[in-house]
């Protein structure tokens, strides 16, 4: 399972997502970026750093 913190890329913000793939967790946080955070434009260099932000989620980290 992968995981993505808002928090890692725009301080302050507790929006977390989980999905079976990168793709669809880089989705959902080009989605959210665009409605909570206004932005307009995703470059290549913003999916750049939410991929380099995505972490693997064990079964342990889940109910910890």
């Amino acid at each position: 399972m992968k995981k993505f913190q808002c928090g890692t890329l725009v301080p302050g913000c507790d929006w977390h997502t989980r999905a079976d793939d990168e793709a669809e967790v880089v989705r959902r946080t080009v989605e959210h970026l665009r409605i909570t955070h206004g932005e307009e434009v995703i470059r290549p260099s913003m999916i750049d750093h939410i991929k380099t932000r995505i972490t693997e989620e064990t079964q342990n980290s889940r109910t910890n």
